[in-house]
């Protein structure tokens, strides 16, 4: 999900920062931050869905005045919303957005297994 510039901006006397985008993964979710300047101090977020889970960052790594931020666990079906709220301003939200539907992976086909002979593999010639 990738945000308007000044949509997810957030400034206060101790942090400034801008969340850029929300990639939703199967494993997780990614925060694009862009912060004041370079080697500034990573700001502390806290994402959290409508159902009110909060996820938990994994992983962080900044880049010049980038800072990305890895959550899991991801998303589960049904999720509608999700916030990002800065710790050091915990009742501001510094952005809201809609999550979009996501697909729901199929069962496996059970009978195609059970097949035989195996339907020919297409494959492109050496």
């Amino acid at each position: 999900m990738l945000l308007p510039p000044t949509y997810g901006s957030h400034v206060t006397d101790s942090t400034k920062f801008t969340v850029l985008s929300v990639e939703i993964w199967d494993t997780g979710l990614v925060v694009n931050i862009q912060m004041a300047s370079e080697g500034g101090p990573q700001p502390n977020i806290i994402l959290q869905d409508h159902f009110g889970t909060e996820y938990r960052l994994k992983n962080s790594a900044i880049l010049g005045s980038r800072n990305l931020q890895v959550f899991t666990p991801s998303v589960p079906p049904g999720t509608r919303s999700l916030t990002v709220r800065s710790a050091d301003d915990t009742d501001r939200p510094v952005v809201t957005f809609a999550v979009p539907l996501m697909a729901v992976k199929d069962e496996p086909d059970v009978a195609a297994a059970r097949r035989f002979p195996p339907e020919p593999e297409l494959r492109r010639p050496a």
